[in-house]
């Protein structure tokens, strides 16, 4: 992805969680050379790779293939291993209409899905078999908004405004993607590791390769280990 069209992204995602009535943190609107000037204040950012996170999963199609987040806080997964602490993590994200996120599940992270705004959240679930591979002839088990609920794997969870649905940690398979709309998005999670705890059923990257045609507005949690990784 080019540079320029990231910035483009951030500043329109800003703008479209913004007419939600939620508002960033304070840390999301600083600078590159802000960042690099505070980076021992901001070591709990950085290490726990909070911030605009914008990927086209290494296909160079975001439009169709991808997926806006911002990681708003997160545990470590030191916390997870010795079962207390900060065992947590919250993102805010933007699924564009028809845009998806790729079939993937996760070892660790349990997650929340929440439909926060927008048009209609649609997910398409699947359950893992023992070797933790879809199978695609065992049913799907999942709670939405405290609701037990079975369905057939393949078949499609529609989410409006307000309604979530709760995925378990190597089990629950799933692709999802803005119905009719663009939809914001909440996830609220065990400790989140996109680094090594991403699953996907295909083979694909978790980052976009960035083409620096301008200089970015905000820096991406993947360009902090070449703009910061050296600055304690």
């Amino acid at each position: 992805m080019k540079r320029s069209r990231v910035n483009e992204i951030i500043r329109q995602s800003d703008e479209f969680i913004r007419s939600f009535g939620y508002v960033m943190p304070p840390f999301a609107y600083l600078s590159p050379a802000e960042m690099q000037a505070r980076r021992d204040d901001l070591s709990a950012v950085v290490e726990r790779r909070l911030g605009w996170d914008i990927t086209d999963y290494g296909r160079g199609d975001f439009d169709n293939l991808g997926l806006f987040l911002f990681t708003t806080r997160n545990g470590d997964n030191a916390d997870l291993k010795a079962g207390r602490g900060m065992l947590y993590a919250e993102k805010i994200m933007i699924s564009r209409k028809d845009q998806l996120s790729p079939m993937h599940r996760h070892d660790l992270k349990a997650e929340d899905i929440i439909n926060r705004g927008g048009a209609t959240l649609a997910l398409k679930l699947y359950t893992a078999g023992p070797d933790g591979e879809i199978d695609k002839s065992l049913p799907v088990n999942v709670v939405t908004d405290g609701m037990r609920r079975q369905m057939k794997g393949g078949d499609i969870l529609r989410l409006s405004p307000g309604e979530s649905v709760t995925l378990m940690p190597r089990t629950d398979w799933h692709a999802f993607w803005g119905e009719g709309g663009d939809v914001l998005i909440g996830e609220v999670s065990t400790v989140n590791d996109d680094l090594t705890d991403n699953v996907f059923a295909e083979p694909i990257g978790r980052f976009a390769e960035i083409e620096e045609d301008e200089a970015p507005v905000h820096l991406l949690v993947s360009d902090y280990d070449k703009w910061l990784g050296n600055q304690r």
